[in-house]
Parts: structure tokens; sequence; C-alpha cells
């Protein structure tokens, strides 16, 4: 069954597998006793530390590991923030950061914090000027600590980290880097000064994340700590989970380019193929600038929940951002940061070793199954034709989900004149995104919304052919 969500998580690298079976027999021992299997031990940790330090691009006295790539980010947000508070206590990021910083980013806010928001555009990269702008925004005064993902996990455009790293040092203000979704591919360019990962997201096993703080950083660990990890990840450490994880991220940078090249390839066929096999489909993302493996596309006319499913029963793996699924009520904050379709969203990651067969059958799968997902859905199969009609019409789309409302709208439109309006009622928080996305996609105009008379909100669509 082909695997295509290696952004949630790799497969676990051979080599990983291999050094974590030897290091459960060598290092199982506490690395900080100074008998013989703690030595032994201390070996192992220091030899892993200094693994990973290399492909970081760091000292090895720079980099924790944690129990977790989310514990990194949150460690290396409050530690920074903490050392810099005579600063000030504002903290900057990007609108379509990793949840991990977000979440930490509002827990700052609510201990009376201030956060400042960079948007992104359609491509989901930030503008390196408008990031600079916001590290000394007049009286909000200048920012604690910036965050910027070296490339985003939903749709993969990478960001311009050397230039938001050359901004941030022009202004004095540290920047913290997510680097867990490119780490595998190569080492995050310019001078950031703190970076995140995680083990399983490169094939390394779960449960190991790692922190690098450069020295001369302000950083004061918060919560309690011990000797540990130079205090900033307490507790006895994975050691075998340690092994692997550096095992596995010196063997994937070792395949890196040729297998990059190789699964760009593939993806590129996918970005290609894609819009020429099935209607009405929206690739988002930035084409050039983005991760190797990963590519997403939405569907118009499609529930999220149903497509996946299906992609399932045909024996594919993905994942979504869509608002239409089951673990979610509302549409992803990257695709809704970007102004993207979120409908029918479908995000593939091909794991290294993917075969081009697997591809193909995807690509022939695909079709069938949108079609026959629109068709249970009763969404047009064609725009409706010219008819004279009202001036205006209304939609009552209240109380129903992703993708009703939109398909609704579709159904009408050619009902009312060029220059007649169509209304469409909507509580479903995706209406606000999907609605303007299908005006962009059928070249209509979206005039705006307001909050209806009778709940929910009132989105009014201009016919223009």
């Amino acid at each position: 069954m082909p695997y295509f969500d290696a952004a949630s998580a790799a497969p676990l690298h051979p080599v990983a597998r291999q050094a974590l079976l030897a290091s459960l027999d060598e290092g199982w021992a506490d690395p900080a006793r100074l008998y013989r299997e703690g030595r032994r031990a201390r070996l192992l940790l220091d030899a892993a530390r200094e693994a990973a330090a290399e492909a970081v691009g760091c000292r090895p006295d720079e980099l924790v590991f944690t129990p977790s790539g989310t514990r990194a980010v949150h460690a290396g947000i409050s530690g920074a923030l903490a050392g810099r508070r005579r600063v000030g206590n504002r903290l900057v990021v990007s609108a379509v950061e990793h949840s991990s910083v977000l979440h930490a980013a509002e827990s700052h806010a609510s201990a009376g914090g201030a956060v400042t928001e960079v948007p992104v555009a359609r491509t989901g990269a930030v503008d390196a000027d408008v990031f600079a702008a916001a590290l000394d925004s007049g009286d909000a005064g200048q920012a604690a600590l910036a965050c910027l993902q070296s490339a985003n996990h939903e749709v993969g455009t990478e960001q311009p980290v050397a230039l938001a790293a050359e901004a941030c040092r022009a202004a004095g203000v540290p920047l913290l880097v997510d680097a867990a979704q490119s780490l595998g591919w190569g080492p995050v360019e310019g001078g950031w000064s703190l970076l995140a990962a995680s083990a399983h997201k490169w094939g390394g096993p779960a449960g190991v994340g790692l922190l690098a703080v450069r020295k001369g950083v302000r950083f004061a660990p918060q919560g309690p700590s011990d000797e540990r990890e130079s205090g900033r990840a307490p507790g006895f450490e994975n050691l075998p989970g340690i092994v692997a994880a550096a095992a596995s991220l010196r063997a994937v940078r070792a395949e890196a380019a040729a297998e990059g090249a190789r699964l760009r390839a593939l993806v590129d066929r996918i970005r290609a193929r894609v819009p020429e096999l099935v209607p009405d489909v929206e690739v988002v993302g930035d084409p050039v600038r983005r991760l190797p493996h990963l590519v997403t596309f939405s569907c118009l006319y499609v529930d999220g929940e149903t497509l996946l499913h299906e992609l399932d029963r045909e024996g594919f793996s993905v994942s979504s951002g869509s608002s239409c699924t089951s673990s979610t009520l509302t549409p992803s904050h990257v695709l809704r940061a970007m102004g993207v379709l979120s409908e029918g969203n479908v995000r593939v990651s091909l794991p290294a070793g993917t075969a081009e067969e697997d591809v193909d059958r995807f690509l022939d799968v695909l079709p069938v199954v949108v079609a026959g997902v629109r068709e249970r859905l009763g969404a047009p199969a064609t725009s409706p034709a010219a008819a004279p009609g009202p001036d205006s019409l209304v939609v009552d789309a209240l109380g129903r989900r992703c993708p009703i409302p939109v398909i609704e709208l579709a159904k009408v439109i050619g009902d009312v004149p060029v220059g007649g309006t169509v209304t469409v009622l909507a509580d479903d928080a995706a209406a606000r995104l999907d609605i303007p996305a299908w005006c962009e996609m059928r070249g209509q105009e979206y005039v705006g919304e307001s909050p209806a008379a009778g709940g929910g909100v009132a989105y009014v669509v201009r016919r223009v052919s």
C-alpha cells in the first residue's frame, strides 16, 4: 500500500532501525555515570550529538536532544523570550508556522506578551521586507524573538530564511527556525540563532527532537531543570532513539541529492498531471521554491473526509488540510493564511524510495475517485448555461458543511444575468475561504460578506461571465 504522508512521519530508515537495535544492547545505561556501562553510553551520546551538530551546522555543545520536535520548539521559544525579557515581550511569527509555534505564541499572549503575525503571499511565503519591518513596528517596539520555518509542513513552500536571518541580525533580534520538514534535505542557510527539528520527519524514530542554540544567544530555560542536556531538556535521555535519530540523519543527508532529484521529478509529474486529469483543481504552494517530495492541491465540490477515505480504499495514504475532515471544523490555518481553496484538499508527500509505478497508479485512481465523490454530492458537471432570470438570488446553505455552500452557488450562478448577484447564506467557516477562491477560479466577482439576519454570514457574488 503506497504511503504518501512522509511529511507527517517518514517510514523508519533502515539505518535508524539498525542503530536502534544495536544501541538497545549498548546504550541502556545512564550516560551521567562513571562506571563502564555509563561511559559506554556517554560515548554513544557524544557521538550522536557530534553527528547531529554536523548535519545542523552548529557546535556540538550548542545542540541538545529533546523528547520531541514540539518540545524543542516550546523550549526554544520560552527560553529565548525569557532570556530577552529586558528587551521586550513581543514575538514575531509568520501566519503559516507549525501549530507548535502558534500554540507557544498563544501561551505567550495569554501570559501578557505581544505577538505580531506576518502574512504570507498566495504561495505561502513571507515577503522578506515585510518580515523585516515587523521586527520593529513603531509603537509596538522591538521584537524579543522572531520565528520562521524553513519550509512549510502543508504545502512545502520554502521560506526566505537567509534574508530573514540577515534582517534579524541587523535588528539585533534572534531568529528561531523550525527546520523539521527540511533538515533531512540539507542544512538551513543563513545566520539563524535557534533551530528546532524532529527525528520522525526524516526517518528517525518518534520521540526524539533537537534544539540548537547558538553561543551568544541570551537563553534562560523555563521550568524545572537538571544537569542533563545543559538544563534545557531535563530527564533521562532516550539514548537508543537519539543514536538512531543521528545515524538516520547522516544517512538521509548522504542520499538527499540523488533522492531529492528523483522525487522532485515525480512531484513535478503530479503537479502537471492533476490539473489535466481532474477539472477544477488548484495546485497550491510555490511551484519552484519548495521541498522536493511534497505537493498539495485542492479540488472544488469535494468533501475532504470522503476523498481521503476513498483514496485509502484504493490503497493510498495521504493527508489533508481541508476543513471538511473529521479532525477539524475549520480550514487549515495555512490554507486560510494563503487565501487558497480549502475544500477537497490533498497533501501528497513522497517518502524515499517511492516507486514511479505507485505515482502513476495514483494519477489513474484520483480522477475516478474525485468524480465519484462529486457525483454523490450532486456537484454540477459543467458551468450552467446563460439564462435570463432575476437580478439576484439567495441560496440558504445554513447548517450545511463544506463543500455544499460552494456547490449550491455553482448550481445557480447561471440563473442570474451577467451583472446579477447570488447571496450565499452559510455558517460553515470554510465558506469564508472557499467562496472567494471559487470566484477566482471561475472568473466571477466576489463582492464581500456581511452578517446574515438569521445568523451566519451572507457572501455576495456578482456574475461576470
